[in-house]
Order: C-alpha cells, then sequence, then structure tokens
C-alpha cells in the first residue's frame, strides 16, 4: 500500500456514563473525545476522515426536537477547537482539503463538514439513504441531525459500496475485503456493520506505524477492543443492531490477538486523543 502521513485532532468531547459504552463500566459520567483524522496523500495532497464537533452543531441542536440530542449527550468544544480552526496547525487551510471521508453520518462524525465545501464526500450509499429517511424525531432519535449534511451532498458523494473491491493485507485478517476509494491502494474502506447503517472504517499504510485501521465507532476505545468488551445492548440496540456490534468487535479482538501490533483507532478512544496534541 502507498504510504500516508496521518495526524489525529481531537474536536471536542462529549459526555456519558460510562456503564453506556461499555458493559463492565460505571456509572459515572466520562469524557469521549471526537477524533477526526488528517491524512496527507503523496499525491491526492490532504483529506479527513470524519470532523468531530463544530459549532454547527450547536446551532442543530437549537430547535426541538434536535436540542434533546444537545441535553442526551453534553458537548464541549473549545472556541477555535474545531478541525476547520485547527488546520492551521498543520499549516492547512479549509480549502486544502481535496477528500472528506465519513465514516457514518452521526452528528459527531460530521458536524464540520459544511467547512470543506470543496471536498469530495467518500462515504456509505446505505449511511446516507437512511440518514436522509424519516422524520426529525426518528433522525434524533438515531444520532443524525439533518441540518449538518452538506446540502449538494448527492452531488459531491462517491459511494464505498461502488468502490472497486480488494483483498486486505494478511496483517488485516480476518477482515479480507475493501473498497479502494482511490484506486490506487492507499485508502481502504472495510464495511464495519452494527453501530448504524453505513458504517465503515478506513485502512491506511501509515508511515510511522504501518497499517493503521481507524475504525471509528465500532468500538468505544482500544481497552474495549483488547477486552471484547461491548457496549450494553440496550445501547447498541438504540441505533443499530448489537448482534452486528459484538460480531464486529469479536473481529476486531481477533485481529489485535493475531497481530498486537496493528494500529487501530476508535473514534472515541481516550488513548488516541491523547497522541492528538489538543
Amino acid at each position: 500500500m502507498r504510504e500516508t502521513a496521518i495526524s489525529l485532532i481531537r474536536a471536542g468531547h462529549c459526555v456519558h456514563p460510562q456503564r453506556m459504552t461499555i458493559r463492565d463500566g460505571s456509572w459515572r459520567s466520562v469524557i469521549y473525545p471526537a477524533l477526526s483524522v488528517l491524512i496527507i496523500h503523496p499525491v491526492e495532497g490532504p483529506m479527513l476522515f470524519d470532523t468531530g464537533y463544530d459549532p454547527a452543531f450547536f446551532a442543530a441542536t437549537q430547535p426541538f426536537p434536535e436540542r434533546f440530542y444537545r441535553w442526551l449527550t453534553p458537548v464541549t468544544l473549545a472556541a477555535g477547537s474545531e478541525v476547520a480552526s485547527q488546520l492551521t496547525r498543520f499549516g492547512l487551510a479549509p480549502d486544502d482539503i481535496r477528500h472528506l471521508i465519513l465514516s457514518h453520518f452521526h452528528a459527531d462524525h460530521i458536524a464540520g463538514a459544511h467547512a470543506f465545501p470543496g471536498a469530495a464526500i467518500h462515504c456509505s450509499r446505505a449511511g446516507l439513504d437512511a440518514a436522509c429517511s424519516g422524520g426529525r424525531i426518528a433522525s434524533v432519535r438515531r444520532g443524525v441531525l439533518r441540518a449538518l449534511l452538506p446540502p449538494d451532498i448527492a452531488a459531491r458523494a462517491r459511494f464505498f459500496e461502488e468502490a472497486p473491491r480488494v483483498a486486505l493485507p494478511d496483517a488485516l485478517q480476518p477482515f479480507d475485503m475493501g473498497a479502494d476509494i482511490l484506486g490506487d491502494g492507499s485508502l481502504l474502506a472495510v464495511e464495519l456493520p452494527g453501530h448504524c447503517p453505513g458504517h465503515w472504517g478506513l485502512v491506511t499504510n501509515d508511515q510511522a506505524h504501518g497499517e493503521h485501521f481507524l475504525v471509528a465507532d465500532a468500538a468505544w476505545s482500544t481497552d474495549a477492543i483488547r477486552r471484547d468488551m461491548p457496549p450494553p445492548a440496550i445501547t447498541s440496540n438504540f441505533l443499530g443492531s448489537a448482534r452486528r456490534v459484538e460480531a464486529t468487535l469479536r473481529q476486531l479482538n481477533a485481529l489485535w490477538r493475531r497481530n498486537p501490533a496493528i494500529r487501530l483507532t476508535p473514534a472515541h478512544c481516550p488513548e488516541r486523543a491523547a497522541e492528538a496534541g489538543q
């Protein structure tokens, strides 16, 4: 695989009772950072995997019923900590982002999408269809804020399901197939079902760490992967399918056991957030 340069960016956080995200957790509230990933491709240049939170989240959750989302998952976003502003740390501006890769359409993963109007959007067709279906109450219950979807997303979208299918490196077993979203083998989208419709991760060859698997919300932490400890079924079934969440987590645990050195990055992992420099 062609090498890319990877930087993690922490863009705000929310708080939840820990027990709602891991079965043996406590009932105390803990911080869940929202990570975006800056990927520098040697030909295509800078791109982002997810966006974390953004001031647009607070605008989208001002009316009812969307405000319930803000009440259920209180969000903190310091001034200037949205991804679009943090790009200056890397000598970049939002207009430099040519590709935006969205793991799924929950608000904490797409809130900053509006800041990159010139970027192609790589996403799941099934995920986008689900995000655009149903009424406002149903959308909020599913973790979707439709106001955060770029209005021209249909024209800019490039769907994982339509990208060429390729075999993954042996180091990724038991995951065996990916979608080659740029056509050069450098970014391989991998379906990680269960968390919600159209939930995908991304594999790239990180020049610092080798194979790097961005697993989005397939797990809440690297600790959960190592211990094969899923969320309570009530949490998983609220947004998706507990049965499929647990099956995907078992695969991630099997991958880690087979290859403990592999780099796995969940979107809300505190261990990874500590490396993000923000």
